[in-house]
C-alpha cells in the first residue's frame, strides 16, 4: 500500500502526549480501563490484587481483543496510564545512540524505550499482531505498550487492502504512547530447516521497503528489530549480514541522512552486529 493510500484510512499526524499521572492517578486509570476491558467480556473486576497483576490482565485482555470501536473517554485514560508509564521506563533519545559516519548506530535493549521517529515492528501476515496473551514477541510487545489504537489502524489497512500482508512489504501506523513517532510494520520470511534464496531475498525486501517508506514520509530515524529472528526461525548471524548489507547498501545509493539503529535484545545478537559492523568498519 502506498503512503499516499494510507493516509486516506488511517491519520499519521502527530499523536498528542497526554499530561502525566500521579500514582494515584495511574491506580484510578488502570481500574477504569481493566472494568471496561472485562465488561466487553461480561466479567466483573476484581481490584484486591497488585497493580502490576491487574496491568498484567489488561495486557492479556488487549491481547485478545479484536479490533472495533473503543470509547473516547476510555482512549484517554488508557493514553494517560501507558504514556505515563512509558516515561517511567525510561525513555531513549536517538541523540544518546552513537551512529558512525555512514549513520549507522548499535543499540541493545528494549525497543519501546526508544524516542526516534520510527521504530520497525516484525508482524505476522494478519498485521494485528500477535493475539497470544502476554506473549513476549516484539509484535505483542509493541502492540500492548502503544495502546488499542494500534491494531484498530492495523486492521483499517487490511481491510482496504483485502487481503493478507505480502512477506517483505512494509507498512506504517502512528505510534500512539510509544516515545517513537511511528511503527513500521514488515513481515519476514518464516523458515523451516535453512533459509533458501528467496527467503534471504524476502528479508532483505523487509529492511528495503521499510527504508523507502521511513524515507518517503520523512522520517530522521528508524530502529531496526531483528526481523524474522525470533519465531520465524531465520538463523541470528545469516539475518544479522542481511539487514547490515541492505542498510549500508540502500544508504549508499541514495545518500539518506536518515539514522538507522539495529535494535538488539539479546547480547549474543548484539556481539554478531558488533562484529559484523566492526569488519565492514561501519561502527
Amino acid at each position: 500500500m502506498t503512503l499516499k493510500e494510507t493516509k486516506k484510512i488511517i491519520d499519521l499526524s502527530p499523536y498528542p502526549r497526554p499530561a502525566l499521572l500521579s500514582e494515584e492517578e495511574m491506580e484510578t486509570h488502570c481500574n477504569e480501563l481493566l472494568k471496561y476491558l472485562l465488561k466487553e467480556q461480561g466479567l466483573i473486576a476484581a481490584f484486591n490484587v497488585p497493580y502490576e497483576k491487574r496491568r498484567d490482565t489488561i495486557r492479556r485482555l488487549m491481547n485478545r481483543r479484536m479490533p472495533h470501536p473503543i470509547p473516547h473517554e476510555i482512549l484517554r485514560m488508557q493514553d494517560a496510564l501507558f504514556w505515563t508509564e512509558s516515561v517511567k521506563r525510561g525513555i531513549l533519545e536517538e541523540k544518546d545512540i552513537p551512529c558512525g559516519e555512514y549513520g549507522i548506530g548499535l543499540w541493545e535493549g528494549d525497543i519501546t524505550r526508544l524516542g526516534v521517529d520510527g521504530i520497525v515492528n516484525a508482524a505476522n501476515s494478519s498485521l494485528l499482531g500477535c493475539f497470544l496473551p502476554g506473549h513476549n514477541c516484539i509484535d505483542n510487545v509493541i502492540h500492548s505498550f502503544a495502546g488499542m489504537q494500534l491494531r484498530d489502524d492495523c486492521a483499517k489497512l487490511m481491510a482496504a487492502q483485502d487481503r493478507e500482508e505480502e512477506c517483505g512489504a512494509a507498512e506504517i501506523t502512528r505510534a500512539y504512547d510509544l516515545p517513537s513517532r511511528f511503527v513500521l510494520h514488515t513481515v519476514g520470511p518464516m523458515i523451516g530447516n535453512e533459509p533458501t534464496r528467496e527467503d534471504r531475498g524476502a528479508l532483505r525486501s523487509c529492511y528495503i521497503s521499510c527504508l523507502n517508506l521511513a524515507e518517503e514520509a520523512g522520517l530522521k530515524s528508524l530502529a531496526f528489530c531483528c526481523i524474522s529472528t525470533g519465531v520465524f526461525n531465520f538463523p541470528h548471524e545469516a539475518a544479522a549480514e542481511i539487514a547490515t548489507g541492505a542498510v549500508l547498501s540502500w544508504k549508499m545509493r541514495t545518500k539518506s541522512q536518515m539514522k538507522v539503529i539495529f535494535n538488539t535484545f539479546l547480547p549474543a545478537d548484539t556481539e554478531i552486529y558488533q562484529n559484523i559492523l566492526k569488519f565492514a568498519q561501519i561502527h
